[in-house]
């Protein structure tokens, strides 16, 4: 089994902290190498996520910031640094982040390599600072190209790993991985992985990413219409074998995307142990 991580986002709500609470209880075990908090949309959740960071630290976990840099200015950004310094964290996921709502400028540091670098200036080696990578091609960029160039640039500028938006073709992942070893880039890059529990979510999410349900998991999905049941286990089966194919490809870890619920999660790594 290789290593696992988790990604979760910052509660706002008591029942919000209550399922995160009953969720990390679950997940604990099955041992992850660390655990992330998201920023939020659009950087909405300033306080919560070094909250969150603070309270899973202080039950024992390796959790790592996640910190971006659309609409923040290089003081906030440095505050941050500071804070999660002395929180004790040792890892950060750099991403540019959306325009907070409402915001009309882009802030001082505008893309993911010109965070880093300024990480990087900052504090030095302090941090351990993954990056996203995106095996389908982010969806605002200009061409398949492009989008390489982007990634390439966010390592050159100090990023020591990657983690990939969820896909659903293990093809797509070892062609990206190929592509950005021909750059000369031996970072490790991990898959991130979205377990199916909801369909009709994950369809939004990945409408919205520019994530590809393959067709024929698309029309199964549809076929068990409201069999809650049968969507689940299906969507355990199918992830789990992805994840199979992964690590038996190469992946050097497995980073999934909770939701800040604990079954989906555990019922793929059902599969895949």
């Amino acid at each position: 089994m290789v290593p696992i991580s988790f990604e979760f986002y910052p509660p706002k709500t008591a029942e919000q902290h209550a399922q995160l609470d009953r969720t990390v209880a679950k997940l604990r075990d099955a041992g992850p190498d660390y655990v992330s908090v998201t920023f939020g949309a659009g950087g909405s959740t300033l306080s919560h996520t070094p909250e969150t960071i603070q309270k899973l630290r202080t039950g024992g976990l390796d959790a790592a910031p996640h910190i971006t840099c659309m609409g923040g200015s290089r003081e906030e950004i440095r505050g941050l640094l500071k804070l999660y310094r002395a929180l004790g964290a040792k890892r950060l996921v750099a991403l540019r982040g959306d325009l907070p709502s409402g915001m009309v400028s882009a802030g001082e540091l505008r893309y993911a390599d010109e965070l880093v670098r300024f990480i990087r200036e900052e504090t030095g080696d302090h941090f351990h600072v993954e990056v996203a990578a995106y095996p389908e091609m982010h969806p605002q960029a200009r061409d398949s190209q492009a989008d390489l160039r982007n990634f390439v640039g966010k390592v050159r500028a100090g990023a020591n790993g990657a983690i990939t938006q969820y896909f659903y073709n293990a093809d797509a992942y070892f062609r990206f991985v190929d592509d950005v070893r021909k750059q000369g880039i031996d970072i490790p890059i991990v898959p991130g992985v979205m377990p199916i529990a909801n369909f009709s979510q994950i369809r939004r999410f990945s409408d919205l990413c520019g994530a590809e349900i393959p067709r024929w998991i698309t029309q199964r999905m549809l076929a068990y219409a409201d069999d809650a049941d049968s969507i689940r286990a299906f969507g355990a089966e199918v992830v789990g074998q992805l994840c199979r194919r992964l690590v038996d490809g190469g992946a050097p870890s497995l980073h999934f995307y909770t939701l800040n619920l604990s079954k989906p999660t555990l019922n793929v790594l059902s599969h895949l142990r």
